[in-house]
């Protein structure tokens, strides 16, 4: 590469992120003693505050026993509203409208009960065509669970021929055609994929003017990318916690659904123990009284020690905002993709991510011309400590993280990949 490896260091004394905040793991191979991990948006890093807060609250489980639920520095009973505020400020929401529960697909399950209701011709799901799997196989199983064909309900959205990512006016013009059909659009806020981020206002926008009800799956886009879901009359959306959120292997997700749904009568929902007005819970009477906020939609009282790492890390969120994160996010992804370009030139790589960088995230994503994603990521990883994330056949996903990646990281991808796949040019 003509980039020298000086520059990558300039750049990070400049612009030096937050990486002593996190445990950054050793090196599988290379020459450098920590690896350039690019993997979060598929597993983020452990922020280093993590251990000693989950110590705390296993502590006062070891201390106090039952009374744990109502008395120590967090006490059980109220400890998800911890996480009210600091979510809701990240999704762009209001507090009666957010809140952390259960896993991502279980939530889009207990949301779709309320919000995938078919009736005449409006029957309906509008996906990507490149949804994460979990999403295709969710709302395939709830067209069945209404005794509709899946392979009739679901609408897949496809990009142009020759095209990787999907174009805001396909998707508004169909649903400008055929919106009548459609009871519910739900789509990726930031595609696993590609690393596109839709338009996500404007799309739902075109969605409710169709009269559908408009979701979103927000995994790749909660913590990677500014939101604004009260504002833009998103009807609901769900989000994982354990990429770009950092918070643990299957972290409990995010839940969001507009005021304009809230303290509504008429809208199905199971519910639960913790599906009921938190004032009266006790009183223990066999008929729910569901408060007017999001919380009507919990079922089961949250997992204290799942919920800790989720409280952690969005601290870290709140102490640095958003707003700094998407700049330095810019900053860092468009040095990596100065440098990608370079290595690309002359080898059979291709980035299929938007070069518009307000149309995508924090990820690149490359396809290769030959041999298999996984084998090359493998190669990254024991021959130059390179952690990235392969989707088979032919993608490779990096992610410089803003929280953690370093300019240097991404300088090391680009030379490790240059070296590896010049191996295998025609």
């Amino acid at each position: 590469m003509t980039v020298a490896e000086s520059e990558a260091h300039r750049l990070d004394k400049a612009d030096p992120g937050h990486r002593h905040l996190f445990h950054v793991p050793p090196a599988d191979g290379g020459r450098y003693p920590e690896a350039a991990y690019l993997a979060g948006n598929s597993l983020g890093l452990q922020p280093r505050a993590t251990r000693a807060e989950l110590l705390a609250d296993l502590d006062a489980w070891g201390r106090l026993g039952v009374e744990g639920h109502l008395e120590g520095q967090r006490p059980w009973l109220p400890y998800h509203e911890l996480l009210t505020g600091p979510v809701a400020r990240l999704v762009g929401a209001r507090p009666t409208e957010a809140v952390v529960m259960n896993s991502l697909t279980v939530d889009l399950h207990l949301l779709m009960v309320s919000f995938y209701r078919p009736a005449g011709r409006r029957t309906r799901i509008l996906i990507e065509d490149s949804a994460f799997p979990s999403d295709s196989y969710a709302v395939r199983s709830q067209a069945r669970f209404h005794g509709l064909d899946p392979d009739a309900t679901v609408l897949r959205l496809r990009p142009r021929p020759g095209e990787d990512a999907l174009r805001t006016a396909d998707v508004t013009d169909l649903l400008a055609a055929e919106g009548d059909t459609i009871a519910l659009v739900l789509l990726g806020g930031v595609n696993y994929l590609t690393g596109e981020l839709l338009d996500i206002p404007a799309i739902t926008a075109a969605g409710r003017a169709a009269g559908a009800v408009v979701g979103w799956d927000l995994a790749h886009a909660a913590g990677n990318v500014p939101l604004a879901l009260h504002d833009w009359g998103v009807d609901f959306a769900a989000w994982c916690s354990y990429k770009y959120l950092n918070s643990g292997p299957g972290a409990l997700a995010g839940v969001f659904v507009h005021e304009r749904h809230l303290g509504r009568a008429d809208l199905p929902r199971f519910e639960g123990w913790w599906s009921t007005d938190a004032a009266t819970r006790f009183e223990m009477t066999p008929t729910s009284r569901p408060p007017a906020t999001v919380e009507a939609w919990q079922v089961s009282n949250p997992p204290i020690l799942a919920m800790g790492p989720v409280r952690t890390s969005l601290e870290l969120f709140d102490s640095i905002g958003m707003p700094a994160l998407r700049e330095r996010s810019l900053r860092l992804t468009g040095y990596l993709e100065r440098l990608l370009d370079e290595v690309t030139a002359d080898r059979p790589l291709t980035v299929v991510t938007p070069r518009d960088p307000a149309r995508r995230g924090c990820q690149l994503s490359v396809r290769i011309g030959a041999g298999s994603a996984g084998e090359l990521t493998k190669r990254l990883r024991h021959e130059h400590g390179v952690v990235a994330d392969a989707r088979e056949p032919d993608v490779v996903r990096f992610a410089p993280v803003p929280l953690y990646s370093t300019y240097h990281d991404c300088w090391r991808v680009a030379d490790a990949l240059a070296a590896t796949v010049a191996e295998v040019t025609p």
